[in-house]
């Protein structure tokens, strides 16, 4: 040694960041990639339901997905999830809505039944998809939800041949047998239907 000081070379430091970022980015890319894969509509955050409360399915092939059924759920969009997490509580839906910005969590793959309709028959036919609110609370009824939902609806219409009118995309009270009163008397049926139409 000649007692002089010696540095890495500029290039061996900017190849050491590169080489230490490298496994950053494929862990980021792989989050990605898993993300893409479990979710049907790629605008969706994967927020699974507990397999306790829906029942895995071939859908279309097992069953025709003829339906979208929408729904208000009548708690926040956190409860909401954390409802659909909970192995107990026997219910689910594909999707669910946030009020205020319209962002969606896919808690159920589209091949698999969601537990949503009440009525077996509609469950197995039916994409589920809650809106966060309450049905005597219109403000919970944003442009952003309703600009964001009917993307989501238009989406699964497309991918399904469903028609995109009021036949196929129904209310949570038009379920044969059900007690429900959602999406409630405040729901803009035209609007929706035309924000799906033109999404």
């Amino acid at each position: 040694m000649d007692g002089t000081r010696r540095f890495p070379s500029r290039r061996r430091l900017l190849q050491g960041a590169v080489a230490a970022a490298v496994p950053a980015t494929l862990a980021s890319t792989n989050r990605a990639t898993a993300q893409a894969w479990a979710v049907d509509y790629p605008l969706a955050e994967w927020v699974p339901a507990s397999t306790s409360n829906y029942t895995a399915s071939s859908r279309p092939t097992s069953y025709p997905i003829d339906y979208v059924v929408i729904h208000v759920t009548q708690e926040t969009y956190a409860d909401t999830l954390a409802i659909f997490q909970n192995p107990a509580k026997r219910v689910s839906a594909h999707y669910v809505v946030r009020s205020r910005d319209g962002h969606i969590a896919q808690c159920v793959r589209d091949r698999n039944i969601g537990w949503h309709a009440g009525n077996w028959t509609y469950n197995t036919r039916s994409i589920g998809i809650e809106h966060e609110g309450w049905i005597d609370k219109p403000q919970y009824l944003t442009n952003a939800m309703y600009e964001q939902s009917a993307a989501l609806t238009a989406a699964i219409c497309a991918t399904y041949d469903i028609p995109m009118d009021r036949e196929h995309i129904i209310g949570h009270q038009q379920i044969p047998g059900s007690d429900h009163t959602d999406p409630g008397p405040y729901w803009d049926w035209s609007r929706y239907i035309r924000l799906v139409n033109f999404a």
